[in-house]
């Protein structure tokens, strides 16, 4: 396995605030949240950006969203709403290069945004 920071959360060599785990995933606060919700939701598998996904690990992504939607439904705000965003690569915003998803919630999100 890679050496990310989600990697060592992962591993259990520093602290996170799980929130979520199976087998499979891992869901974390993020430490810079974006939204009064800010979750984050790791493979156990070891793959850099989404454009690294191979055919053969697409329930990888799969298996993210569900956990992150149980999560949301068991916290109360499934029906409110929430968001869930992936970033690929510099361009894309991705800074931790082990895929991962967003999950957003706890107000009014509004609009997607646009380039700056």
């Amino acid at each position: 396995m890679s050496d990310t920071i989600f990697h060592k959360i992962i591993r259990r060599e520093i602290p996170a605030d799980v929130v979520f785990e199976d087998d499979h995933v891992i869901a974390f606060r993020d430490i810079a949240p974006q939204a009064p919700v800010h979750v984050l939701f790791v493979p156990k598998v070891d793959i850099a950006t989404l454009n690294d996904l191979q055919e053969d690990q697409a329930i990888v992504v799969g298996r993210l969203a569900h956990a992150a939607a149980q999560y949301a439904k068991r916290e109360g705000f499934a029906e409110d709403g929430y968001r869930i965003v992936m970033n690929c690569n510099a361009h894309g915003g991705q800074t931790v290069f082990q895929i991962h998803l967003h999950l957003l919630a706890g107000a009014h999100l509004g609009r997607f945004g646009t380039a700056k």
